[in-house]
């Protein structure tokens, strides 16, 4: 009878086969036969050449760091290199398990990739070697171990099924004692409901030094990373990728990729320099002011709360004479961003009178600064990160508080203009607020 071995990585797979070849048993080790195959003088080296060049090579011995290097990097060359080698490691093992004359008549085949190689019809029984996954990684004493997802692990002591409280704590416990204890940073993936949180107990999150969010429309490209908690630094910080059919890739000029597609000479579009965590991003704010044809005007917002979008239109009637009472008003963030920081309330009302007189604001001009309920602009934070990245980009005007002026040090070419109103503000603007379109 031939039995295959197999097992995920560090699960024991070795040692039950050096335990089966100390009782006797014959033991066809599948990772001997691929090594003795790209050994010097081995049977795959001239396909590995004819397939991937000198490059992969060291003389007449195979440079396996280089070749690990390209096939880890590229989908099609790991591809090409299965393709190559499975074929010649299932020849070899069919041959030595059909050589092999055991007294008892049991022969063994260590496979760690049995079923992936499609080897299990060179086999009659099949035993696959478990461990705990706190015991592959104190065996692999890796740097990082992502765990996918929490919700799927399973503790035997406890009677509950996978995914229950008792499991996903219990599971969560064990993984945050290795991660403390070996120094390994274990990441586990979990799943959320449809209104976006973490599915299972909410003592999840409270035992975790770290909580990410991924954000994005399906719609959009663009991916959002997230930290809602971070016993080790800030909250608030924010990472953008792209989604491309290679995966999610690091969008390092974030400012640039948002405003790429910006429309021109349109009334109702202004840019703002937001802060995410430490970062500074630019953004396109538009604002759409059309007359209602119902009783009561719709107010929608896309991106931006809907409370500070009422309460920004109230101070626009009262401090600057905008007749907004009859007017349906649309607000969208381009690139599916979400604002939430106050100090987006001035572009918020300079996009929404330019969308109502019908008026353009320069595409060289950005805007920041809180509005009060009195119609003054407070100052922001980090407004120097905010205006070099303006500057970075290429923009020549910068609308800010007031109250951040005394304090700026503005890059060399770059025309700040401080404000003290709403009003003041618009005016530098070119806008009138009173004036329809």
């Amino acid at each position: 009878m031939k039995i295959g071995i197999t097992g995920s990585i560090a699960c024991g797979k070795s040692t039950v086969s050096a335990y089966l070849r100390a009782l006797g048993h014959p033991v066809v080790d599948a990772d001997a036969i691929s090594r003795a195959l790209t050994a010097p003088g081995g049977e795959a080296l001239p396909l590995l050449r004819e397939t991937f060049g000198v490059a992969v090579f060291d003389g007449d011995a195979l440079n396996r760091q280089a070749l690990g290097a390209l096939v880890f990097s590229s989908g099609e060359a790991r591809a090409q290199l299965n393709a190559l080698l499975h074929p010649l490691i299932i020849a070899r093992c069919a041959r030595e398990l059909d050589a092999l004359d055991a007294p008892d008549g049991l022969v063994f085949g260590d496979v760690p990739l049995l079923y992936e190689c499609g080897m299990e019809r060179l086999f009659d029984r099949v035993w696959v070697v478990c461990a705990p996954r706190e015991r592959q990684i104190e065996r692999l004493r890796p740097e990082l171990a992502i765990v996918d997802s929490i919700q799927t692990m399973y503790r035997p002591e406890l009677a509950s099924a996978p995914g229950s409280v008792s499991q996903v704590r219990e599971s969560a416990s064990v993984l945050m004692r290795l991660a403390k204890t070996s120094g390994c940073a274990i990441m586990l993936v979990g799943h959320v409901t449809k209104e976006g949180a973490i599915a299972g107990p909410r003592v999840l999150e409270h035992m975790v030094d770290a909580v990410l969010y991924f954000e994005g429309d399906r719609q959009h490209q663009y991916r959002l990373l997230r930290a809602v908690k971070n016993r080790f630094g800030s909250v608030n910080e924010l990472g953008m990728f792209e989604m491309t059919e290679s995966g999610m890739k690091e969008v390092k000029n974030a400012s640039e990729v948002l405003l790429s597609d910006r429309a021109h000479n349109q009334s109702g579009s202004v840019v703002l320099c937001a802060i995410e965590g430490t970062r500074p991003l630019l953004v396109d704010v538009q604002a759409l002011v059309a007359t209602t044809v119902f009783g009561n005007p719709r107010r929608m917002a896309s991106g931006v709360d809907a409370g500070r979008l009422a309460l920004l239109l109230a101070v626009l009637e009262k401090r600057a004479g905008a007749p907004l009472y009859n007017q349906d008003v649309y607000i969208n963030v381009a690139g599916g961003l979400s604002l939430d920081e106050p100090a987006a309330d001035l572009a918020l009302c300079a996009a929404i009178v330019s969308s109502h007189c019908n008026r353009c604001v320069s595409a060289s001009w950005a805007i920041m600064g809180e509005v009060g309920l009195a119609g003054e602009v407070r100052p922001i934070g980090q407004v120097e990160r905010r205006v070099a990245e303006c500057y970075r980009l290429g923009f020549t005007d910068v609308v800010i508080p007031k109250g951040n002026a005394h304090a700026l040090s503005a890059p060399e070419g770059l025309r700040v203009h401080p404000v003290e109103t709403l009003l003041e503000a618009l005016y530098k603007l070119g806008l009138t607020a009173g004036s329809a379109r």
